[in-house]
């Protein structure tokens, strides 16, 4: 089966690129495989054939070329290439024409990021990136740059500064540990389904957490367990997630997520991140299941005053998709929970 990225890579080399030499020699651009699709995190498979899903390519040229760029494919593209039609409707336009995205550089990662990535983010703004807008502009292959923008971009979104870093660390650990003694107490109380639940939860973020002490953007949740178990500490946790949410009773359940908690701080060690001495959990007061230690506290320690008060990353504590997908409100929101 051909891979979505590699068939945008032929179908530059073998039907675009040759139309644009022929229209505009020599016109600077950026060709790769670039936004949305299983593809662009080199995931896709068989079943990701059914619905936006071809001869999907990103090319970045000057504003003023934009336009003509477009009108010059849409005419002059053939009909089809490798048996798959060049012209096709998507979820988000439901429209028949070309689907080699052309934008400006900025634009594109504007588009996709809710803010301009060639100026220096403030604290703020990175926290008002997901992982998944981030992959979008930096995670699929680019097969050409003459220009180089989009490569200085995507070098600019390589990772947070360090006292954000820290600050989004510890905002994940907090998560963790507002929740995980309730995986014990619901239990202990007869509600086996509430514990399970409960541990679920705390398992995307032990794997969301995993990701960011290894410096790699989380996905969003349908790709996050098969980004994180190519981690380091993705590998260290992982068997522990998964006893946790396939034990038969609330006390392995708690005892397999306090392994996981402490793998994962013995990471956090490992990688010369501030961290306690001893292991991540301990006995929640007098109860017979599992409680934090202060280890977003450790974190926290690092980390400036003015970043500090801000508010965790913006995936971090808000779950709905519709913000979480909209660039302009993820920006909003973000900057209106931060302190004036």
């Amino acid at each position: 089966m051909h891979t979505g990225t590699g068939l945008a890579r032929a179908y530059y080399d073998d039907v675009v690129r040759p139309l644009l030499d022929a229209w505009r020699p020599g016109l600077p651009h950026a060709a790769a495989r670039l936004g949305s699709g299983s593809d662009v995190l080199g995931l896709d498979d068989a079943t990701s054939r059914d619905h936006d899903w071809g001869l999907r390519l990103t090319l970045l040229v000057d504003a003023a070329d934009v336009a003509d760029v477009d009108a010059h494919l849409e005419a002059a593209l053939p009909a089809e290439h490798a048996g798959l039609p060049t012209r096709f409707a998507t979820t988000w336009e439901p429209v028949v024409r070309q689907r080699a995205e052309v934008a400006t550089p900025a634009g594109f990662a504007r588009s996709r990021l809710g803010l301009d990535p060639t100026t220096e983010l403030d604290p703020v703004g990175w926290l008002s990136l997901t992982g998944q807008s981030v992959l979008e502009v930096t995670a699929g292959p680019v097969f050409a740059d003459g220009p180089g923008e989009i490569t200085a971009i995507r070098e600019h979104l390589r990772w947070y500064p360090d006292d954000v870093w820290l600050h989004v660390l510890a905002a994940e650990w907090a998560r963790v540990g507002q929740e995980l003694p309730f995986v014990g107490r619901t239990g202990s109380r007869g509600d086996d389904l509430g514990s399970r639940v409960l541990a679920g939860r705390l398992a995307g973020s032990l794997m969301r957490l995993a990701m960011l002490l290894e410096r790699r953007w989380p996905p969003y949740p349908k790709w996050l367990g098969t980004m994180a178990a190519g981690t380091a500490a993705g590998a260290a946790a992982g068997p522990y997630l998964a006893a946790a949410l396939a034990a038969p009773s609330w006390q392995e359940r708690d005892a397999a997520l306090g392994r996981a908690c402490d793998a994962l701080h013995d990471r956090q060690r490992e990688l010369g991140l501030p961290a306690l001495d001893g292991p991540a959990t301990e006995a929640f007061y007098d109860r017979p299941f599992r409680g934090l230690r202060g280890v977003p506290e450790a974190l926290h320690a690092a980390v400036p005053a003015g970043v500090r008060r801000l508010p965790a990353a913006v995936e971090q504590w808000v779950d709905a998709v519709d913000v979480l997908m909209d660039p302009a409100r993820r920006v909003a929101v973000s900057r209106s929970a931060a302190p004036g």
